[in-house]
């Protein structure tokens, strides 16, 4: 098996000039060479066989040892340098100072078919960066990681991928719900794949050293390879490297809203320079439609990342991602002006988004108050954010408010509840939604076509991960297997898996991993 290795990072940036693998304070660097832990007895669970062809893999290789011994972390490639990087950031709004790759190895990189993809493992032993920690990582966040990087990415979601799921072999300590009860675990490995890793938080690092020359290195290193459309020898090309990143993760994070994603833990430094999903942590999706909620147990009472606050943490990031970039010029106008166009923006797009999950396609100066009205009235009761989207393309225009509401019963978790005001409310909002369907030009078939294109009917709920990672810790993979074949196609009708099309069921309201989720793993 040859891989067309094309390592540009650990080439051309500055690296960790200590080769020992001891915790410490990384100077003027961008990543520290470091070489994955041989897991004890490694075993493959999932591969990602679609993924491997795109990145170059024969499907001989794919099925090869050679192969899995790279993503197991059992061999390191030949020619090549694994490595960690070096970043830092803003947790929970506050500055944490060095953070680092504590659990992430960065294999080589890989250009196929004008493509540039970096093979990361999580997952495979202690790094400069790891802290207090071990660098590992179990079974139960690695399969959460694996299924839902990919879902994402069939959603249409910006996202990292995850190429393949492996078992360690060894057993790995962690205390589930941080209340000292610590217990064993299955470790596993995921491998992870994106263009870059690189972080708002590796540009944080260097700002907050005065480190100017490091900053300017990684800028310009990311402008070459990633945004390619921005002149390096352009005096303009910091900011314009900051809109481009504000563009990339504005429509990110539109797309989370869309599909009723919330990520959970919106460091900084778990922020993609790319406008990518990273770092798959305690997120959930939406059952029931709360813009308040948050699956993060450490974000309870606070509830900073709560599903209706990630349009205006991105842009809190952003500001952070501004004031290290702003080091290298010093005119903050431009910076700030970006800004408020990413808060105008924003609006926009959120409320396009929203017109297309509606089905409409004609504007009216009504739907803002329409859509808000919307969610203010999903919160009324509990209504199950994914089936109500999907059941409304059933909608016709010769429907009356009635039938709406028959329409979109399966959604509500407590049907009994839709009475008195709550009823009166709905029949409201469902005599403006007809209206406008009304004056719209496609036909219902029409309609509910594009509709069924932007609301998924499959979505990996947390209840969902949860079945796949009980059965995985006795040995049964199947329903791994199952689940990455459904979420393949999220938006089709699959009828030998409509049982995966339902509410969440009343055992896993507050099951641990089904409701609230630590960021163990």
């Amino acid at each position: 098996m040859q891989i067309k290795v094309s390592d540009t990072f650990n080439r051309e940036l500055p690296a960790d000039p200590i080769k020992d693998n001891t915790r410490r304070q990384v100077e003027k660097a961008c990543y520290s060479f470091v070489t994955p832990k041989v897991p004890k007895d490694p075993s493959l669970v999932h591969f990602t066989n679609d993924l491997g062809l795109e990145l170059g893999f024969s499907k001989t290789d794919i099925g090869s040892t050679e192969l899995f011994n790279i993503i197991s972390g059992s061999t390191v490639y030949h020619n090549t340098n694994p490595y960690s990087m070096c970043y830092g950031g803003h947790q929970f709004g506050n500055w944490a100072g060095q953070l680092g790759d504590g659990r992430a190895i960065n294999l080589f990189e890989i250009e196929h078919n004008n493509k540039r993809w970096a093979l990361q493992l999580k997952g495979a032993g202690e790094t400069t960066y790891s802290r207090t920690a071990d660098g590992l990582a179990v079974l139960r966040s690695s399969i959460r990681e694996h299924l839902c990087s990919e879902a994402m990415y069939h959603l249409g979601v910006p996202t990292t991928r995850s190429l393949a799921l492996t078992l360690s072999g060894d057993s790995v300590l962690r205390d589930v719900m941080y209340n000292g009860n610590s217990a064993y675990e299955k470790g596993a490995i995921v491998c992870r794949v994106a263009p870059s890793f690189i972080r708002f938080g590796n540009f944080q690092i260097f700002a907050s050293r005065n480190d100017k020359h490091t900053l300017q290195k990684l800028v310009d290193y990311t402008i070459k390879y990633f945004y390619r459309e921005i002149d390096l020898k352009s005096p303009t090309r910091i900011i314009d490297f900051f809109n481009a990143v504000l563009d990339k993760t504005l429509k990110m994070i539109i797309e989370w809203q869309r599909v009723g994603f919330v990520h959970g833990v919106m460091n900084t430094d778990n922020m993609s320079i790319l406008g990518l999903t990273i770092d798959y942590g305690p997120y959930g999706w939406l059952e029931g439609y709360d813009k308040s909620w948050t699956p993060n147990t450490t974000d309870r009472q606070h509830k900073r990342y709560k599903f209706g606050n990630q349009p205006s943490i991105a842009l809190w990031n952003l500001y952070q991602l501004a004031n290290a970039l702003v080091f290298l010029t010093e005119e903050t106008t431009p910076f700030e002006e970006a800004l408020e166009r990413y808060k105008s923006n924003i609006a926009l797009q959120y409320l396009d988004m929203m017109r297309s999950k509606l089905g409409l396609t004609e504007k009216d100066e009504n739907d803002i108050d329409m859509t808000s009205q919307l969610e203010s009235i999903l919160e009324l009761s509990e209504t199950d954010m994914t089936i109500f989207f999907r059941k409304l393309s059933e909608i016709n225009k010769t429907n009356d408010t009635e039938k709406c509401l028959q329409i979109i019963h399966d959604a509500f978790y407590k049907p009994e509840e839709i009475k008195g005001d709550i009823l009166l409310k709905w029949q409201e909002w469902f005599s403006l939604y007809l209206i406008r369907l009304n004056g719209e030009e496609k036909t219902d078939t029409e309609r509910k076509e594009n509709m069924n294109r932007i609301n998924p009917k499959y979505v990996l709920r947390n209840y969902m991960a949860q079945m796949a990672i009980d059965k995985a810790d006795t040995g049964d993979y199947n329903l791994i297997h199952e689940l990455y074949n459904v979420l393949k196609s999220p938006y089709s009708e699959l009828n030998e898996h409509e049982k995966w099309f339902t509410k969440r069921p009343e055992w896993a309201r507050h099951k641990v991993g089904c409701s609230m989720l630590s960021c163990s793993s």
